[in-house]
């Protein structure tokens, strides 16, 4: 016993009297171990007999609780003083000036298309991508665009030269993506398909480069009740508003059968149209269920699977919802503008916290 109350006497002592970590580390070895003076004890009682062990057995498991907590009490310390050293040689003296570098913002076309895709991802879509550069045949006459279409002609299409006798053009749509999509993945589709594209056109509501997104759903039993209930759930996360009516009106679209342009009901509020409500109707965006010569250009049985596809144009979003009257301002570089209707790099789209800033 007087062996054990040293050793343990000892052991306290070089314990309490550790510099630092590192000294106290190199005590707690010494003591506990694989080949520490406890552990080594420890191990004798295996050696024992019941009755021997039941004597010395005690003493030890105390000398090791008393290590242990002697250890953990010392760390604590340690580490306390460690950190009030560094506290008081990192202060920060308040009342200085601050040089800022100048604050960015971000576009509001990127903020959009960050809330368009988080709403999108909630509905189990994914965002697929496809080339700006595309060849006639993805752009057009997969889509079921014939040769005399307008969209062909050269004041309204960019034509690239290239090589060879295949014609490629800045691409008009991000439609060529969900041909892409359906040549290379099997139904069932959900996509939406963001991007920049490009169109001769200048004024206060177009511009030759602006940048839209289309969605495209392929399943079996597709109908156009689920489009509108797809249509009216975007909306009305968008906007953050649960007043959003739609109203599907007949049209026509190369690619789509039967095809609808979609209004937006608004209301007149302090002297500005506001999306909601039905004062009044503003068209929006244009739709329709996929045309089976597409499908069947996409190597998709239209017998089988059906789908719905929809565009609008990313811009115009931006613009109903934040105030913004031109369009052009969005690609002058203008850093007055953007400082104005930018968004702050912790404005992060969530549906919990508000897809809107």
């Amino acid at each position: 016993m007087t062996d054990l109350t040293d050793l343990q006497s000892h052991l306290l002592a070089a314990i309490a009297a550790s510099p630092g970590l590192d000294a106290l580390e190199t005590c707690r070895v010494h003591a506990l171990g694989k080949q520490g003076q406890v552990t080594l004890l420890l191990k004798t009682l295996g050696a024992m007999s019941p009755e021997e062990r039941l004597v010395k057995g005690p003493p030890i498991q105390a000398l090791r609780e008393a290590v242990t907590a002697a250890v953990a009490t010392r760390k604590a310390m340690l580490e306390g003083a460690a950190l009030d050293a560094k506290l008081a040689g990192e202060r920060v003296d308040m009342t200085l000036p601050v040089d800022l570098p100048p604050p960015g913002s971000i576009h509001p076309v990127s903020q959009v298309m960050d809330e368009l895709a988080e709403i999108f991802a909630d509905l189990g879509f994914a965002v697929a991508t496809g080339p700006e550069i595309e060849d006639d045949w993805h752009n057009f006459t997969a889509l079921n665009i014939p040769e005399t279409h307008p969209a062909r002609a050269m004041h309204d299409t960019f034509y690239v030269e290239r090589d060879g006798a295949e014609r490629h053009v800045l691409r008009t749509h991000t439609s060529p993506v969900q041909i892409r999509t359906m040549l290379q993945q099997k139904p069932p589709i959900r996509i939406i398909a963001p991007g920049r594209v490009y169109r001769s056109d200048w004024d206060a509501t177009h511009t030759p480069m602006f940048h839209q997104i289309e969605g495209l759903v392929i399943d079996r039993g597709i109908t156009l009740g689920h489009l509108k209930w797809t249509l009216e759930t975007f909306l009305k996360a968008f906007f953050e508003r649960d007043d959003i009516v739609l109203r599907l009106r007949p049209s026509y679209f190369p690619f789509t059968e039967p095809s609808a342009e979609v209004d937006v009901g608004w209301t007149m509020k302090n002297g500005r149209r506001t999306l909601g409500g039905s004062e009044g109707w503003m068209e929006l965006l244009g739709s329709g269920m996929v045309h089976p010569r597409v499908l069947t250009n996409a190597g998709l049985d239209p017998a089988e699977w059906q789908g719905f596809a929809f565009g609008v144009g990313v811009d115009r979003l931006a613009m109903l919802k934040y105030g913004m009257d031109d369009l052009r301002p969005f690609f002058e570089a203008d850093g007055r503008w953007l400082k104005h209707y930018g968004f702050s790099a912790l404005d992060v789209p969530t549906l919990s916290g508000g897809v809107g800033a």
